[in-house]
């Protein structure tokens, strides 16, 4: 064998490697990851309590009077009845709002975190302890009870006047808070079917999903619109339940999702995805700055002279306009090319917003423009 017979072989060899290492390395996504089960849904709760145990921190009452209305109210429950009249000072105490998610299929005893959210103007949560609190749902029923000591990741300190603070005191969560006390009906489809609702809507992936079904299930699988795939499950609840445990575990290839740049225009972020392409186009972008001084400063008469000593103030207004440069932007097919071509402008984040959207309406910025 030839050394140059030798090389191609080991040349088709080492290529037929990479391709089976790049196919295998390839992963389409799985159902579970694209798709939601109409009617399995979690459920808000919300609540209103009383933290205790604050190291002087908690809410002024002079300002927040539902404290000490709310506090009253406790107490008389446990009976303890105050005077009438009496002007509570507290310090230790604090008004807050309790929430919490109840998963879908949850029973009660089962155990969920709570969120703590200051109400009135407690400085601090730290150290706190939430008193027993109703969780109640949009129906105005309660489905869980929480109580616990509250976690926060923050800390701070104050003295003379100065203060200093990491992260947020005025919420922090109770792991395992509160207590499940009503469970919520869950129906897993209607009848015979089933309906899958994808995380976002798309005709070509609501086949996808379709077909990846009755693959694995002939004839099962029917994609309604471009959300929705309907299902046909069998109707005993152990068998529908092994049946769509089997579902979710089913890869489908995705179709390349539609060009999209998302715009930020509080922050100036921009982000696209690797979908967009650009056209062959020009740019020119001038900035204009204002620049606005005042320098004080002391008028002193002469030594003889009538006059009075006075301030003065000297404002100096100043614009100037940058030269904008006409730019020549190539045409991109790709993300990175792209990327280089509006790098290419110098433009700042702030400056890159109002290119962009002059480059889509030309027409030559191929995506959708979605500001939030």
């Amino acid at each position: 064998m030839t050394l140059s017979k030798f090389l191609r072989i080991l040349s088709a060899v080492v290529f037929a490697a990479a391709a089976l290492l790049g196919a295998s390395s390839a992963r389409a996504e799985r159902i579970k990851d694209l798709v939601s089960i109409q009617g399995v849904r979690p459920n808000q709760l919300i609540g209103y309590g009383i933290v205790v145990g604050l190291d002087g921190t908690g809410d002024q009452t002079t300002q927040t009077p539902f404290t000490v209305q709310s506090i009253a109210a406790m107490l008389s429950q446990l009976g303890i009845n105050l005077p009438a009249g009496t002007n509570l000072q507290l310090k230790n105490a604090a008004a807050v709002m309790v929430t919490a998610t109840l998963p879908a299929f949850a029973r009660p005893g089962q155990s969920i975190d709570v969120t703590v959210s200051s109400l009135g103007n407690a400085k601090s949560l730290r150290g706190g302890t939430l008193l027993l609190t109703p969780l109640k749902g949009a129906d105005n029923q309660i489905y869980a009870m929480s109580q616990g000591n509250i976690l926060l990741g923050g800390a701070g300190a104050s003295a003379a006047g100065s203060k200093v603070q990491i992260n947020q005191l005025n919420a922090g969560r109770v792991p395992a808070g509160a207590t499940v006390e009503r469970s919520v009906a869950t129906q897993i489809g209607q009848g015979d079917f089933v309906d899958f609702e994808l995380l976002t809507t798309d005709f070509a992936d609501a086949q996808a999903v379709a077909s990846a079904i009755n693959r694995a299930s002939p004839g099962t699988a029917s994609s309604i619109d471009g959300r929705v795939v309907q299902v046909r499950a069998p109707v005993g609840a152990s068998d529908r339940v092994a049946f769509l445990a089997g579902l979710q575990d089913l890869d489908v290839t995705l179709s390349k999702p539609p060009a999209k740049v998302i715009i930020n225009a509080r922050t100036g972020s921009v982000v696209m995805n690797q979908a967009v392409s650009l056209q062959a186009s020009a740019v020119a972008h001038g900035n204009l700055s204002v620049t606005i001084s005042a320098d004080n400063s002391v008028s002193q008469p002469n030594a003889f002279g009538q006059g009075q000593t006075l301030g003065v103030t000297n404002a100096s207004i100043q614009v100037k306009s940058d030269k904008g440069e006409l730019v020549s932007l190539p045409a991109a097919a790709k993300l990175t090319d792209v990327v280089k071509a509006l790098n290419a402008i110098g433009a700042t984040p702030q400056d890159l917003l109002s290119i962009l959207q002059a480059l889509k309406a030309a027409g030559a910025l191929r995506a959708e423009l979605e500001i939030i």
